[in-house]
């Protein structure tokens, strides 16, 4: 055994960081099995997505037969404590505990709130299942309360995470790790949603039930590994060291010149990138005539753009390339991949459809890969709590509003052309979904205007930009 432990590891040694994902981003300080032990509370979060937006989701909808209004306010209700995310990250940058802590007390706290509401969440289902249970309004009330703490919870423990995450990373592989982070989330959410379709293919309440009990269990477990002797003990921290206002805080991150343009460009990009959340694969469906398991693809090929996201940044990035440069690329790619996606109803053309897919994954991978990088350089001086904190609440914010939007554009604009008030030329399903996606393209180009003074020039000072490696592949 022993034996081949070495054989092992001598292997992996000879194929370096080139061959190896992530290698590149270990350090003595932070070595391959801690920095994968700080990854799982991206694996914990990326459950709780699924679990939220997508299983009980449709579980609420079709087997509880509740309302889709309904449904669809508490699917939202995460994202009011989306804005909190900065005051969070702020709050743990000045933290001041007994034992010297200052992002693991956030972290537990928020594997906490995403435990109570996983574990409210089977009584609710119960209640709605059988309203002779309890009073009408105590299911639908519990729901929204179980939706609630699981939100704060992800919202709290995914915004101290990464800045634990750039606390333990020096300057040079803190890009890197944030990476391994952020695809940690997709594994997550990719992982979890074949293990919960695996686990519910013999639908029944009680295996649901189960299935969500189960979800508690494993996000706790998940994320006390995680957070276990990550952060040393300083107590020197609470001495002589007042806590500055929030206001203050915030004023001076502002002060920065680069702070209130960058944010906006990530409402007007994440908006620009998500209005279509909920509408390719019904899209797919409905215009291009192409069965479940065809639409359920699309996820995978989204997947795979934003991997291809990461791992062209990871060469530019380690080039030289101005982040914010990189994320002008990603609103154009998206530009061109809506187009693409919007010109496969008159051509019939599923493949074209499929790329335009890929290139939305690809677009969007960009622009929050170099927006999060140029925020990540915004939190310096002990700032990165808030300066993560708060890209994460403005990019969370825009999605879920965005999301929001672009379901009510097609509902109001599909109904229109069904009806004929738009002429006959536009009677037919692929109407609605289109009028979002031109939107999309819209709000991207005002995207483009709000970042082009933030590029680097080239006749400004050409830094090395620390990589976000996938791995730097081979030539």
């Amino acid at each position: 055994m022993k034996r081949s432990v070495a054989i092992t590891q001598k292997v992996l040694s000879r194929l370096g960081t080139r061959w190896l994902p992530f290698a590149d981003a270990v350090t003595e300080e932070l070595p391959l099995d801690r920095l994968l032990r700080l990854s799982l509370f991206q694996v914990s979060v990326g459950m709780a997505i699924v679990l939220l937006n997508g299983t009980l989701n449709r579980v609420m909808v079709l087997e509880l037969d509740q309302p889709a209004w309904l449904v669809s306010v508490m699917v939202s209700l995460p994202l009011l404590f989306a804005p909190a995310r900065a005051l969070i990250g702020f709050r743990s940058d000045h933290h001041r505990s007994a034992l010297g802590w200052r992002r693991v007390p956030y972290l537990w706290l928020g594997s906490i709130a995403q435990f109570g509401g996983l574990a409210i969440m089977p009584f609710a289902l119960l209640v709605l299942w059988d309203p002779a249970m309890g009073p009408a309004w105590v299911g639908p009330a519990a729901a929204a309360l179980a939706f609630l703490l699981v939100g704060a919870g992800l919202h709290t423990t995914q915004t101290a995470g990464l800045a634990l995450a750039t606390d333990l990373a020096n300057e040079e592989n803190r890009p890197r790790v944030v990476a391994l982070l952020y695809v940690m989330l997709l594994v997550g959410m990719i992982g979890s949603s074949f293990v919960f379709s695996f686990l519910l293919a013999d639908f029944s309440p009680v295996r649901l039930i189960q299935v969500i009990q189960g979800a508690a269990a494993v996000t706790v477990v998940l994320n006390v590994v995680a957070l276990w002797k990550q952060e040393a003990r300083d107590p020197s921290r609470n001495r002589g060291i007042e806590r500055p206002p929030f206001r203050e805080a915030w004023r001076r991150l502002c002060q920065q010149g680069r702070a209130t343009r960058l944010l906006l460009a990530v409402a007007l990009g994440s908006a620009g990138f998500s209005m279509q959340d909920i509408l390719l694969e019904p899209y797919g469906g409905e215009v291009l005539g192409l069965s479940v398991s065809a639409t359920t693809g699309l996820t995978a090929i989204f997947a795979l753009g934003m991997l291809g996201a990461f791992a062209f940044a990871s060469r530019q990035l380690s080039r030289g390339a101005d982040p914010v440069r990189l994320a002008a690329y990603g609103a154009l790619v998206g530009i061109f991949a809506f187009a693409a996606v919007i010109f496969a109803a008159p051509l019939g053309s599923a493949d074209l459809f499929r790329f335009g897919t890929f290139a939305i994954g690809l677009g969007g991978g960009l622009f929050a890969v170099g927006t999060l990088t140029a925020a990540m350089r915004l939190g310096e001086d002990g700032q990165a709590g808030l300066a993560l904190g708060a890209w994460g609440a403005v990019q969370a914010t825009a999605t879920g509003l965005a999301v929001a939007a672009g379901g009510a554009l097609r509902d109001t604009v599909g109904h229109l052309a069904a009806s004929g008030a738009l002429g006959e030329a536009l009677v037919g399903p692929a109407t609605g979904y289109g009028a979002v996606y031109h939107l999309e393209i819209a709000v991207l180009f005002a995207a483009l205007v709000i970042i082009g003074p933030l590029v680097r020039g080239p006749e400004d000072e050409v830094v090395r930009q620390p990589a976000f490696y996938l791995a730097e592949f081979p030539e």
